[in-house]
């Protein structure tokens, strides 16, 4: 399978783990990334809130790359990038007064052929849970994440289309595909503060205290992601109270398949998960 490739702004930068991951897990997959050449910021997560023509010309533009590029499926790891090209296509699709300001804005035609989906969706759609069991080498026994989804891969759920918006599945069949006991908890979409992290620090710390102490209460020992907005938060504003290690779902998947690379990704971590899988004889 070809899709092209956005990693957009985070996974160069404090999300390179997970970029990293999701290439050597793609790879591995038979999944061949073609990154969009000349790529620029989608305008996550703040365009949105300032300008919303400027919110839909970002994302619009890397479209129009795409559609220039190659594939007509477009990975987007990223959940805020995720959500601004979803958020994007679904106005551009209705307003034909907003396309037509935005192909001027520009200069170049919006033709709408791209297909924008997250690395979730594609490996549990297409890959398949039984290809992607039998590509574990290591089992991950005993380790029991709760799938933590946020907020930008499912709302608005009209513009989002992604898993079930209510209770979403799909990372957690993919972490029981793996050999980890995926753990039930009703937090799975909560917020966690989002971009709240730097102006209104004390909520986003409260947010994610919850949220730990609610892992915790589902019997979790750690809690998986795909958003990088997500995995900065609960990997830096844990209260000392209780600070479970987080992961990426594409980490995960590396390692339980004997993939090189998660002790590197791991070193990244704020809160250190090699403790917890080396108990377990994970690593």
């Amino acid at each position: 399978m070809k899709v092209s490739y956005y990693p957009g702004c985070s996974l160069h930068a404090t999300a390179k783990e997970y970029d990293q991951s999701v290439r050597a897990v793609s790879r591995a997959l038979g999944i061949e990334l073609k990154e969009i050449e000349d790529w620029s910021c989608c305008g996550a997560s703040s365009a949105h809130m300032t300008n919303f023509k400027l919110s839909v010309a970002l994302p619009a533009r890397n479209l129009v790359a795409a559609e220039k590029d190659g594939p007509d499926v477009m990975m987007v790891p990223c959940a805020a990038c995720f959500n601004r090209f979803k958020s994007a296509q679904y106005h551009l699709q209705r307003d034909e007064s907003l396309r037509i300001e935005t192909e001027n804005v520009i200069g170049e035609k919006y033709g709408g052929t791209i297909e924008v989906r997250n690395p979730v969706d594609v490996i549990f759609n297409e890959i398949g849970l039984d290809t992607l069991n039998e590509k574990v080498t290591r089992e991950l026994s005993g380790l029991k994440p709760v799938s933590y989804y946020g907020c930008l891969l499912l709302r608005p759920p009209e513009i989002c289309e992604f898993d079930n918006y209510e209770n979403p599945y799909m990372m957690d069949k993919i972490m029981e595909s793996l050999g980890a006991e995926s753990r039930p908890w009703s937090y799975k979409t909560d917020c966690c503060g989002g971009s709240l992290t730097l102006g209104k620090t004390e909520i986003v710390v409260h947010l994610v205290g919850k949220l730990m102490r609610m892992a915790e209460e589902a019997g979790a020992n750690c809690l998986v992601t795909a958003c990088p907005i997500c995995m900065a938060n609960l990997d830096m504003r844990a209260s000392e109270g209780t600070r479970l290690p987080a992961f990426y779902f594409t980490e995960l998947i590396a390692l339980a398949m004997g993939l090189p690379g998660p002790d590197k990704w791991f070193k990244m971590h704020n809160v250190d998960p090699r403790p917890l899988l080396g108990s377990l004889g994970l690593i």
